[in-house]
């Protein structure tokens, strides 16, 4: 069982010089990984956007609706996701180079037994699901077949990979991760070319396409891994003791990605059941853009996994703590700068983005950005509440709350014949809910102080939001709809929220560093 770290001999200049250390880490990979983002943020925006037109949008809800099915079966890939991640930092942070090669042997074990698993489910229970429940035109049911078989390939393929990126997040090697992300874009944009220029069914080929991508993009992070970590060698390990603490931590972590999965891949199929697929299509844009968006506070959060558990194994908790303060703030700040003008400017941006836009989808993408906006404060604290591995409350808590969510927008949409949009809503309530669960489990479990919490973190990020938004919002209804406006309005919210994070977002010890660096570059 895991083993609560000690905390004996740790003095404060052993922390404050190891958070010094994970400081300069995590801010070089976040970078890393910030300025590939926004290549693929402008990649994938521009192949949405003909991917849409060439498809259309009852195809491409199709698509998003039918490679919804096999997606829900990756709450069961990402609670061995998050295991693996947990268990090679843990052992990392130890120093246990032994364990590390048992970890990624007895989870790779795992992951091909899982993999077996999802193919019988997906062959069965998902395939009657597409054929006899899913609202798709008898016309393209032939389609919607090829594309689930191509979905439950790229899914196996994607999902064989994942202890090879756990280890590659462990050894905090950032720029391996982009790298490979890189390239995985450029292949998804050559799809958009190709899918233009061949005769067949567009729908059938863009899902063949997408089985190709993730084939080699698969192939990038194992040969990599394997050149380079010696863990990542698998050997036939039996080690019952290990098994069980990874399958203990997992079972909890199952049910809570089970009702992740439930509260975005089950909505769009409960969306698919009571609406149009033109209607899934709004909700699969908003949707893209979202995730474009939540990538940027994700990509600092995932920079932060490791150096969180690893301290944690170390028994800093002081060192943990102010990781947290400064990670809450920061992906607050990634997310902020771009979800203000985004949201002020949403029609505009979208029309530019698409052109013909489907019905809802301003609606529906506006208050999605509320959601990761609220979401992505307490991307840390997820991180903290798992370091200890004791995950049992937290997931079944959080987890509850997903359903919760999930049968109160089908009760509104079945006997309230509640709009589309209230599925967004309820999502939005579900995530403030979330964030004070989640602050006063890692409390109980870390024993994280709440007051100093609220001072560094909750006011802070307040002040940001009212200081910048106020002034942006008057100048956004000033300046007319058109492109130098939408501009003037990016650099007027990227302007205010640094002043705004730089004067009460960041500590007073960074100022001083940060004004004494400019001095010397000056000189």
């Amino acid at each position: 069982m895991n083993q609560e770290p000690s905390h004996s001999g740790s003095d404060n200049s052993g922390q404050d010089t190891t958070y010094q250390s994970s400081t300069k880490r995590i801010a070089k990979n976040t970078l890393m990984l910030y300025f590939r983002q926004i290549l693929i943020l402008l990649v994938s925006l521009y192949t949405v956007r003909v991917v849409l037109n060439t498809l259309g949008a009852e195809d491409y809800g199709i698509y998003n609706v039918v490679a919804g099915v096999v997606t829900m079966f990756s709450f069961l890939s990402g609670a061995m996701a998050t295991a693996s991640q947990r268990y090679f930092a843990f052992e990392m942070g130890r120093g246990n180079e032994e364990g590390l090669q048992k970890v990624f042997s007895v989870t790779m074990t795992i992951y091909v037994l899982l993999a077996l698993i999802i193919v019988v489910l997906a062959e069965t229970v998902g395939l009657w699901f597409v054929n006899t429940k899913l609202v798709i035109p008898t016309a393209r049911m032939m389609a919607a077949r090829w594309i689930y078989q191509f979905a439950i390939l790229s899914f196996m393929v994607t999902l064989l990979t994942t202890p090879y990126m756990a280890s590659i997040i462990a050894h905090e090697n950032m720029n391996v991760y982009a790298y490979v992300s890189i390239v995985e874009t450029a292949l998804k944009l050559g799809i958009v070319f190709v899918l233009q220029a061949l005769p067949y069914d567009k729908l059938i080929v863009y899902g063949g396409l997408l089985l190709i991508v993730a084939c080699i993009n698969t192939g990038l992070y194992r040969g990599y891994c394997k050149k380079h970590y010696s863990e990542c060698r698998f050997r036939l390990v039996w080690d019952k003791d290990k098994l069980w603490e990874i399958c203990g931590f997992t079972g909890w972590s199952l049910f809570g990605t089970f009702t992740s999965m439930v509260r975005t891949q089950a909505i769009t199929i409960l969306v698919n059941q009571f609406f149009t697929p033109a209607v899934v299509a709004a909700r699969s844009v908003s949707t893209q853009v979202t995730n474009a968006l939540n990538v940027f506070s994700s990509n600092f959060n995932t920079s932060l996994y490791a150096p969180i558990v690893k301290e944690y194994a170390g028994g800093k908790k002081e060192a943990v703590y102010a990781l947290i303060f400064s990670g809450c703030k920061i992906t607050f700040f990634l997310m902020w700068i771009f979800a203000l003008p985004l949201y002020l400017r949403m029609e505009y941006v979208l029309t530019l983005w698409l052109k013909n836009l489907p019905k809802y989808v301003v609606l529906f993408t506006q208050l999605s950005v509320v959601e990761v906006l609220i979401t992505s404060v307490s991307l840390p604290l997820m991180t903290a509440a798992r370091a200890s591995g004791k995950v049992k409350v937290y997931e079944l808590v959080l987890g509850s709350l997903q359903l919760c969510m999930f049968a109160g927008s089908y009760i509104w949409l079945k006997f309230f014949n509640g709009g589309p949009e209230s599925v967004f809503t309820a999502a939005i309530v579900l995530v403030i809910l979330m964030f004070f669960a989640r602050l006063m489990i890692v409390n109980r479990q870390t024993g994280l102080p709440l007051r100093a919490f609220a001072f560094k973190v909750i006011i802070p990020v307040g002040i940001i939001s009212i200081c910048s938004a106020v002034p942006t919002v008057l100048i956004n209804q000033i300046l007319p709809q058109n492109f130098i406006s939408l501009c003037a309005v990016c650099v007027v919210s990227v302007l205010l929220s640094s002043i705004c994070m730089f004067a009460v977002g960041i500590s007073r010890e960074i100022k001083i560093k940060l004004l004494a660096r400019l001095k010397v570059r000056k000189k």
